[in-house]
């Protein structure tokens, strides 16, 4: 179990000024056991009111979505129904400039696409736009009828566009061709999820949410408890194995490394990209999936550790959770 030294970090996160953010849920993880587990209590909104949150509370996860869309993406790899070298399967960029976009392109958020990822500013958000405005049913349609302001390749650009393209591609595969009803592209895509990611993988509590066209929209929304989500970490820390490195492989060898090969750098939080996934400079050979107001999940291979984080921290304060939750890695 947690040491005291670990608990009073722990402590520090769930007792921190408001301004500073709220902590909701956090789990430890080590060879397949919880060791370090505490949850919070929601305040009051415009839309809910007050709640304790629980180990049975299902969380949003906003872009730690991301990362399972990774995981998604393997699972088709390991059928042979993805080629991430070739050109990516967008109906819209047959026989024009975007053409050239690979699948692995739009993993490595290098497509080259125009994509603002602002989480304030609606006027310039694309995200917001994409996600609130209404525009377009299709989030994925929506991100790729931008136009190309890079070539493929050439420039790193974070875009919760990008993944929703790779969430169409996903679901055409899934149901065997582009289009069809909403309500069968969600329920086909929904088994698929459930079926061959989230229950091998142990999230059972997982949903996953999706646009009017029927798509999983994989930037941003799935819900499940704390743990789950550290239970999708194990799977990453055992390279796309079940059961700790003991069950099913569901993901291809090596997937782990390729997630976190890198692809870019954000010079605002100082973290480094993969393909869908971050990695922590301070911590070589670890990864982590990270969702806005500080959800976060973080995967230390050298340690046997995973760490979950549910909440809502503003940005101007991520470092110091980020802080907290490296000193925890060292002290677990």
């Amino acid at each position: 179990m947690a040491t005291k030294a670990a608990e009073a970090i722990i402590d520090e996160m769930f007792s921190r000024p408001a301004e500073q953010g709220v902590s909701l849920g956090f789990v430890a993880r080590r060879g397949g056991e919880v060791i370090a587990e505490r949850y919070g209590v929601q305040p009051e909104s415009e839309l809910e009111p007050e709640k304790t949150i629980d180990a049975t509370s299902t969380l949003l996860s906003w872009s730690m979505a991301k990362s399972i869309t990774h995981a998604a993406v393997g699972v088709l790899v390991v059928d042979g129904l993805v080629d991430v070298e070739a050109p990516a399967p967008v109906r819209e960029w047959v026989g024009t400039s975007k053409g050239a976009i690979t699948t692995l392109h739009l993993l490595e958020m290098r497509s080259g696409l125009r994509f603002v990822e602002d989480y304030v500013d609606g006027d310039s958000s694309h995200c917001i736009e994409m996600l609130f405005g209404g525009t377009d049913p299709s989030f994925a349609h929506y991100a790729s009828a931008q136009p190309l302001v890079a070539g493929p390749g050439e420039v790193f650009n974070y875009s919760s566009g990008t993944t929703n393209i790779l969430c169409r591609i996903i679901g055409d595969i899934v149901t065997g061709s582009p289009g069809g009803e909403p309500a069968d592209r969600r329920a086909a895509v929904d088994e698929f999820l459930r079926t061959r990611l989230f229950e091998p993988a142990g999230m059972a509590s997982a949903v996953a949410k999706y646009d009017e066209a029927g798509d999983f929209v994989g930037s941003s929304y799935v819900y499940a408890t704390t743990d789950d989500f550290a239970r999708f970490g194990e799977l990453y820390l055992h390279d796309g194995v079940t059961d700790c490195g003991s069950g099913e492989r569901i993901l291809p060898v090596g997937w782990a490394d390729h997630a976190r090969t890198w692809s870019g750098h954000d010079a605002v939080s100082g973290m480094e990209y993969g393909r869908h996934w971050w990695m922590w400079p301070a911590f070589p050979g670890s990864f982590a999936a990270s969702g806005y107001e500080g959800q976060a999940l973080a995967v230390f291979p050298d340690r046997d550790l995973v760490l979950a984080h549910l909440g809502k921290t503003d940005v101007a304060h991520s470092q110091g959770l980020r802080m907290r939750l490296a000193r925890l890695a060292e002290t677990l």
